[in-house]
């Protein structure tokens, strides 16, 4: 007796990668801790994975305007450096110098 299985097409994992690439894949999740009703800690985990076509279409596009990934950003012609420069400037300039006096203690001697 023979037994006949159905060939199923091979799914390998570039086939899977990029289909999460294309389509996106969204992990979200909250931890949270609480002591006697009170909630101490909550943390929200958000992960979105996905080509970079797809999340120019749906409105992230972060990286192109961090100053640290890109220099084709807004920043990237040295506006923000001379702003950041300027702002030290002004910043030395509130503060003043710190003086140091001496005071001379008056000396009381009882006779």
């Amino acid at each position: 007796m023979t037994v006949m299985r159905s060939q199923q097409p091979a799914v390998s994992v570039i086939d899977i990668l990029d289909r999460v690439l294309d389509k996106g894949l969204v992990v979200a999740g909250d931890i949270s801790i609480s002591l006697a009703n009170v909630e101490l800690l909550t943390i929200r985990i958000r992960l979105l994975v996905c080509s970079i076509d797809k999340a120019e279409q749906i409105g992230l596009n972060w990286w192109r305007y961090d100053r640290k990934l890109s220099m084709n950003g807004p920043q990237g012609d040295g506006q923000l450096d001379a702003i950041e420069a300027r702002l030290r400037r002004l910043e030395k300039d509130l503060v003043p110098p710190v003086k140091t006096t001496t005071r001379k203690r008056a000396s009381t001697r009882r006779k």
